[in-house]
């Protein structure tokens, strides 16, 4: 079952994540960097904002890896240490719905919604690098907490960064996320402009 699509503008949220690369059959060990976060989270003494997530900067594909981050929002901006990065979720236009069910079947919400997005002439924020399309702002939002084992269902909300005015086709690709640095690229504006 889903609710939506729609489509609205959302405000930055800061937010500190885990960087992995993941197979889609590799799924599980990304959903197991939740917990590693929310006890990091526990351990600085900040409290998340909202539901744990999952950014998806590129997309895999049978052996192909996803490449994303593990997240948390947080109130404020909070510094990263190493494995733990800080980003923000970009301010701007979204198209979202959210998915309650099977999380085996999110893949068919993801299309419901991109082909809804499809029919309204809506473009994502994303650009070619290196052979792979990098998205501005892919999202899945656990919101009954974190990642549930099959078999048991979830609510999951899915958004996608789309271009709107303050989003022109023009400039810089956002940028991979690269080694640990303590600085996520999340943080960087998709046009380029900094963060």
């Amino acid at each position: 079952m889903t609710s939506g699509p729609r489509h609205e503008v959302r405000a930055e949220q800061p937010y500190v994540a885990i960087p992995a690369k993941v197979t889609p059959r590799e799924r599980p060990k990304a959903a197991a960097l939740v917990t590693e976060v929310q006890d990091w989270l526990h351990g600085a003494g900040v409290s998340a904002a909202g539901p744990p997530f999952f950014r998806y900067w590129t997309i895999g594909g049978g052996e192909r890896e996803h490449i994303l981050e593990v997240g948390a929002p947080v109130g404020e901006p909070v510094p990263g240490d190493g494995r733990v990065v800080a980003g923000s979720v970009p301010a701007g236009d979204y198209v979202a719905l959210v998915h309650t069910g099977d999380p085996e079947r999110i893949d068919g919400a993801h299309a419901r919604l991109q082909s809804w997005a499809s029919d309204r002439g809506l473009a994502w924020m994303n650009r070619g690098q290196g052979g792979n399309e990098v998205w501005g702002g892919r999202f899945e939002f656990y919101l009954d907490g974190p990642v549930r084992a099959r078999g048991h269902d979830c609510s999951v909300e899915i958004a996608y960064l789309v271009r709107g005015a303050d989003h022109p086709t023009g400039g810089a690709a956002p940028r991979l996320p690269g080694p640990r640095t303590g600085r996520s690229p999340a943080g960087d504006r998709p046009d380029g402009r900094g963060g």
